[in-house]
């Protein structure tokens, strides 16, 4: 199993170099099919809500990762100066894990204060009140930072993207779900808006906020 996985490894790097290699010859022949197909003007249009799309799955993913890098490191360093047993191993979980937006830190810290309790119960403990803070200061400081607003989504609609995609597609759903929903979210918006437009309406969602009329 081990070799298999290596060997896929090996594999995909080496795919990657060659689609690395002819990425500029592979979009040109992908611009060419595109307006083969659907012409100039609606070619266009798909193109650049493809850029859209890029933009907003590269800035979320690429955030995500820096800012579970700065999170595992920082999760490394306390459980040295606090001595506790498999530091590293404890730290790469919560790195992990902590690409899930909203619940990753939880998620990576339930198996990693069960490993330590079978150790040394004081200092999962420790790493229970660590991993509530380090959560604070990731989701309002760090996090924040890195991805700006990256989605523009609300807390309820990261939550709700979270729970469907982790429930649909798993793991990988649960780390891909925010952006395909904030992708979603923004093309109803844009839909809505157009036919409040169209009815003469306005789309200013502040203009609805007294719900006595």
């Amino acid at each position: 199993s081990v070799l298999s996985v290596l060997l896929d490894i090996v594999g995909g790097a080496i795919v990657a170099v060659y689609c690395l290699a002819g990425r500029k010859n592979f979009a040109r022949q992908a611009k060419m099919v595109l307006y083969s197909i659907a012409g100039k003007r609606l070619g266009d249009t798909i193109r650049n809500e493809a850029a859209y799309a890029d933009k907003m799955f590269n800035g979320f993913i690429s955030g995500k990762f820096v800012d579970s890098a700065i999170i595992g490191t920082i999760c490394y360093f306390f459980c040295i100066i606090a001595r506790m047993p498999n530091a590293l191993l404890v730290s790469v979980i919560i790195g992990i894990t902590n690409i899930i937006p909203f619940f990753g830190p939880f998620i990576g810290a339930v198996p990693s204060a069960l490993l330590l309790v079978l150790m040394d119960p004081i200092a999962a403990l420790k790493f229970i009140i660590m991993v509530f803070i380090l959560q604070q200061v990731d989701g309002n400081i760090i996090g924040p930072k890195i991805l700006g607003k990256a989605t523009k989504l609300s807390s309820f609609w990261v939550m709700f993207a979270i729970i469907v995609g982790g429930g649909l597609f798993g793991f990988l759903g649960m780390i891909l779900g925010v952006p395909v929903f904030a992708i979603l979210y923004t093309y109803i918006a844009r839909w809505i808006n157009r036919l409040l437009e169209k009815k003469h309406i306005d789309s200013d969602t502040l203009v609805y906020e007294d719900f006595t009329k």
